[in-house]
């Protein structure tokens, strides 16, 4: 019953996003935002207390606070957007959105066509990464995804997102056909890399602070000897964005695997990059130190290096 109303409300939802302008869904959003800055206590304590363990020593509370209200408002353009976005054709939508990828389509003469990991956040309108795509024709573009419990809702957002283009697997039960996926050449998988993996994760630096990283794209890249990226989507103005996948971060050095650890720290040091660039533009209320403020911080596990060194005799 409850899953039928959702479903309806849902629908009702995207009948008049598709009639509203991008514009004024983005205004839209950032009200909504704005309002829910307020309302919703548990999330505005976690964005306060991240952007105080991060930027205290620069910024006033005053500033924090003006800041974490900004990002709400982006939060609540960011999904309003990826929601109205996810409803546009490519060419309506391409206007909105432009790219930075120098080396990506780089084609060896008599090789295939090397296949792509990102390591992607939530950076801007993160639904906008399924859309590269429709601009890099070259490639089959896959994701992962957590599916939601309400089955027909979940039914709806992936039909919303199948519109991209993009291939999407459910990360815990479509584990096979991911790999399936991976064995072929020209894929470009873009993998979420800035939340929390808890306490099987790599404990690496990221804003000045020790936090549990997952390594799934070091692990991807090497097993399928993909080429890895750094992708990020910057907000430029307002229904305007930029995806840069000009980032390649180096598997091997001297001919030889680099750990697990070395590669996913560097990945973690060009998003902290992103996030210095233009704080409000990411997810502060996601509680990426948890792992690190429950428990002992530990070592770098040395299965990041065992790991990585079994790929090199493959």
């Amino acid at each position: 019953m409850i899953d039928n109303l959702v479903y309806f409300m849902a629908n009702a939802v995207l009948v008049i996003m598709r009639a509203l302008p991008l514009l004024w869904i983005a205004r839209l959003g950032r009200a909504g935002g704005a309002i829910t800055f307020y309302a919703d206590a548990r999330h505005r304590k976690v964005a306060l207390s991240n952007l105080h363990m991060c930027f205290g020593e620069k910024m006033s509370a005053r500033e924090i606070r003006t800041l974490a209200r900004e990002n709400f408002k982006r939060i609540g353009e960011s999904f309003a957007c990826g929601v109205k976005t996810a409803l546009m054709n490519f060419e309506d939508l391409e206007p909105h959105l432009s790219f930075t990828s120098p080396t990506l389509e780089q084609e060896i003469p008599g090789k295939r066509l090397p296949s792509v990991v990102v390591a992607i956040g939530h950076f801007g309108n993160f639904e906008l990464y399924s859309r590269v795509a429709q601009a890099l024709k070259s490639y089959r573009a896959v994701s992962t995804y957590r599916g939601l419990r309400q089955p027909k809702l979940n039914g709806l957002l992936q039909k919303l997102r199948n519109r991209s283009g993009c291939e999407f697997f459910e990360r815990r039960t479509e584990g096979g056909a991911l790999r399936r996926a991976m064995s072929q050449a020209g894929v470009l998988l873009g993998l979420l890399s800035d939340q929390n993996a808890g306490k099987r994760g790599l404990f690496l630096d990221f804003m000045g602070h020790k936090c549990s990283t997952t390594s799934a794209p070091a692990v991807y890249a090497l097993r399928y000897k993909c080429r890895l990226f750094v992708g990020i989507c910057y907000r430029q103005r307002l229904g305007s964005w930029h995806i840069d996948l000009a980032q390649e971060i180096p598997t091997h050095s001297a001919g030889k695997v680099r750990s697990l650890a070395a590669i996913m720290q560097e990945v973690n040091l060009h998003l902290e990059k992103a996030v210095r660039r233009d704080p409000a533009n990411w997810f502060w209320v996601h509680n990426r130190w948890k792992a690190a403020r429950k428990a002992t911080i530990p070592a770098v596990p040395e299965k990041s290096l065992a790991t990585a060194a079994a790929f090199s005799k493959e």
